[in-house]
C-alpha cells in the first residue's frame, strides 16, 4: 500500500483529497495546523507548523506522494499579509520539498492556481509562481518527480467563508440579496470541489509525472448568469447588486496574461453539472442556516429541497 502525505489535508480541496487517495487504497497522513473535523479512522494526523522541519521530515519519510495544499489560498487575506504570504506559501513549500528530497519521494503533487497565468492575484498569485519555479529546480537539480496542479473556482461541501460561492449563497439566505463586486461580466470555469478531488488522483498516472495540469470546470459562465441561476433556484426571491470594487485582485475574463509552463487541461469524463452542484449546495448551506432563519425564510423550488414549514 503506497502512503501519502496530505498537506494542508485539513481543509477545502486538501481534505476532500486525502478521501479521494483513502477510497482509492492510499495509505493516508493528513498534516495540517489543527486537527481535521473530516478525518476517516484509516487516516493518520499529524498536528503542526509546516515551518517545523523536522515535524515535516519526520511526516514525509517513508512516504511515496506527497500533496502540498498548505499555506494562504485566499487572495485578498494574502494582498494583506505579503510577509505571511511568503513565509507560509514559499517558504512552507521550500521545506516540504526538501523533505521530500531527502526521503526520495516518488511524486511531489503541488496544488497552484490559474492566476500563476496573470497579472491580478497579487501576492497570492506571485506566491504559486515561486513555488512552481523552485519545483522546477528540484526537478533540475535533484530528479525530484512532480506534477503541478493548477487550479480554477473551487465550489461545494466544506468550503470556508471566504469561498465566493457560499459567501453569495449565504447572503442570499441571511439577507435575501446578494452584493457583488463587478459588473458580472466575469468569467469563470467553476468545478465542483469533488470533481476537483477525483481529478487531482488521477492525475497520479504516469502521463503526468514532470508536468503541468488545470483542473477547471467544463462550463465557462459569466457571474451574471450563475447569480441568475441562483436566483431562479431560491424562486426569484432575490436581490442582486453590483457594486465597484475596492481592490482589484482578481481577473475579469481570463487569466492568461503571463504566460509560463504550458498546462494540461483536466476534465472528468463524468462531472457534475454546475447547476445540479449549485442546487446541493444551497439545500446543504439552507440546512445549516435553517435554525437562524425567520419565518418568512426562501422557499427553495425544488421537491428535494428543505421547504418552509
Amino acid at each position: 500500500m503506497k502512503k501519502v502525505v496530505v498537506f494542508g489535508g485539513a481543509g477545502f480541496l486538501g481534505s476532500h483529497v486525502a478521501d479521494s487517495l483513502t477510497e482509492h487504497g492510499y495509505k493516508v497522513t493528513i498534516f495540517d495546523h489543527a486537527p481535521s473535523k473530516y478525518a476517516k479512522p484509516a487516516q493518520k494526523m499529524v498536528v503542526g507548523s509546516i515551518l517545523d522541519e523536522k515535524l515535516v521530515d519526520n511526516a514525509v519519510a517513508g512516504c511515496d506522494i506527497v500533496y502540498n495544499f498548505a499555506g494562504i489560498a485566499d487572495i485578498d487575506e494574502a494582498s494583506q499579509k505579503p510577509l505571511e504570504s511568503v513565509k507560509s506559501n514559499i517558504l512552507g513549500n521550500t521545506i516540504i520539498l526538501e523533505a521530500c528530497r531527502k526521503a526520495n519521494v516518488k511524486r511531489f503533487m503541488f496544488a497552484s492556481s490559474l492566476y500563476v497565468y496573470s497579472k491580478a492575484g497579487s501576492f497570492y498569485r506571485s506566491t504559486k509562481q515561486s513555488c512552481e519555479l523552485l519545483i522546477e529546480n528540484y526537478h533540475e537539480i535533484y530528479h525530484l518527480p512532480y506534477t503541478i496542479l493548477r487550479y480554477g473556482s473551487l465550489y461545494g461541501p466544506r468550503a470556508s467563508d471566504t469561498n465566493f460561492i457560499r459567501q453569495i449563497i449565504k447572503q442570499a439566505f441571511q439577507d435575501k440579496r446578494i452584493v457583488r463586486e463587478g459588473d458580472g461580466e466575469e468569467i469563470r470555469e467553476y468545478i465542483n470541489v469533488l470533481d476537483s478531488a477525483k481529478t487531482s488522483v488521477d492525475v497520479l498516472s504516469d502521463e503526468f509525472v514532470n508536468q503541468y495540469v488545470m483542473i477547471t470546470g467544463a462550463q465557462p459562465m459569466k457571474i451574471k448568469d450563475m447569480l441568475l441561476m441562483i436566483k431562479e433556484i431560491l424562486d426569484g426571491k432575490l436581490e442582486i447588486k453590483y457594486v465597484k470594487p475596492n481592490f482589484n485582485y482578481h481577473y475579469e475574463i481570463t487569466p492568461y496574461t503571463f504566460v509560463p509552463k504550458v498546462a494540461k487541461r483536466v476534465v472528468a469524463k463524468a462531472y457534475m453539472d454546475l447547476g445540479q452542484g449549485l442546487l446541493a449546495y444551497i439545500e446543504e448551506i439552507y440546512k445549516e442556516l435553517n435554525p437562524r432563519l425567520t419565518a418568512d425564510g426562501f422557499i427553495i423550488t425544488d421537491k428535494k429541497a428543505a421547504h418552509r414549514k
